[in-house]
């Protein structure tokens, strides 16, 4: 498959479907609270956008995942199932959220705090945070998919956590999976350059103990093998000539610099 350049009519459609899940995400955060599962989180959301935004939930029935949304708690990295489980003061969670508009895919994840966390998990999510920041900060015409991922590897492992290795960010568009794989590790200059028009999600998934993962029995909740916690953030890029747009920026994020975490 070859690396699709998206038109000016693909790219306002996208533009549409980023804020969309944007939106979704400013809506959850007050409903992120001690005693909710996140089943009744997947609820929620997925009423918003199917009765509200009249948009289609990506992840459901996606290669047979059963639920609206992604759900990833404390040591889960990524792909968590929504469930009946409770969550409790401390707890931190990854919730993404992918839909579907006009046939465009809007993909975005966030990090909450449920109650009182602790400072070294607030530390870890901070880090992560501006890892996806730093890796954006790299994005123009000319730069390189390498240039995102080591500016991520770099920032991580200089404050001593470790980078997932297993999955990584993408081409979106038409499909919610497209070419290129955008690594969150790599070395400056190495991989396929960037284009205007490209659009692509960068998604740091980044472990407070070593890097190594494993897939639950569900065959979709990826987990530390460690046990150590795991944080993730995720925007949607579209390159452009002189840098980059976040298709996906969320309101808290447009009340302050871009690059309020650094």
């Amino acid at each position: 498959m070859s690396i699709l350049i998206k038109t000016e009519t693909e790219i306002e459609k996208m533009r549409i479907a980023g804020k969309l899940a944007a939106d979704v995400l400013d809506m959850i955060e007050p409903y992120v609270v001690p005693g909710v599962t996140t089943d009744e989180l997947n609820q929620i959301c997925h009423d918003y956008m199917v009765d509200m935004q009249q948009v289609i939930p990506a992840p459901l029935n996606y290669h047979g995942f059963p639920k609206s949304i992604c759900t990833s708690v404390n040591q889960q990295i990524c792909h968590g199932i929504p469930s009946g489980k409770k969550l409790k003061s401390g707890d931190i969670i990854n919730i993404d959220i992918t839909v579907i508009k006009d046939d465009y895919h809007g993909d975005t994840s966030k990090m909450f705090c449920v109650g009182e966390v602790s400072p070294h998990a607030k530390r870890l999510i901070k880090i992560t945070q501006e890892a996806m920041f730093l890796g954006i900060e790299q994005v123009k015409s000319g730069a390189t998919l390498g240039d995102i991922g080591h500016a991520i590897q770099k920032h991580a492992e200089s404050n001593r956590y470790s980078v997932v290795r297993e999955f990584c960010g993408h081409g979106i568009g038409k499909k919610f999976h497209e070419e290129p794989q955008v690594l969150h590790y790599g070395k400056a200059g190495d991989g396929e350059v960037l284009e205007a028009g490209m659009i692509l999600t960068i998604e740091p998934m980044i472990n407070l103990g070593k890097r190594h993962m494993k897939v639950l029995a569900d065959g979709w909740t990826a987990v530390t093998k460690d046990r150590s916690l795991s944080a993730q953030f995720e925007h949607t890029i579209l390159v452009t000539h002189s840098g980059y747009e976040i298709l996906t920026l969320r309101q808290e994020e447009k009340l302050t610099p871009l690059a309020h975490a650094l």
